[in-house]
């Protein structure tokens, strides 16, 4: 059984002992989270009201970051020059339970 999440405006395929990163969920221990579709062998759940009672729960196992990005713009002729950066956080969890309901 297997079901597709999703976390940070993105969607992930996960099954139940899987880890994955996803953009970080706050200081919550233990996650709650809805799924968008829900395979169990032949019988497929992608309708909203058949998902209504599933649910997908997922234990935080620890925190990242993930590479650093940088850039460089600049506006020719006028001395404007700009250098930014960014580096995601990431939150890694753990499905514990896929519930069909």
């Amino acid at each position: 059984m297997y079901a597709v999440i999703q976390s940070g405006g993105k969607q992930y395929r996960v099954e139940q002992g899987q880890r994955l990163d996803v953009e970080r969920l706050g200081d919550a221990e233990e996650v709650s989270l809805t799924p968008v579709l829900l395979v169990d062998g032949d019988s497929v759940l992608a309708t909203p009201a058949q998902l209504s009672g599933a649910s997908v729960t997922a234990r935080v196992v620890g925190e990242g970051k993930g590479p650093k990005i940088t850039g460089f713009t600049y506006k020719n002729k006028s001395n404007q020059r700009r250098r930014w950066g960014h580096r995601q956080r990431y939150a890694t969890i753990e499905i514990t339970d896929i519930k069909k309901g």
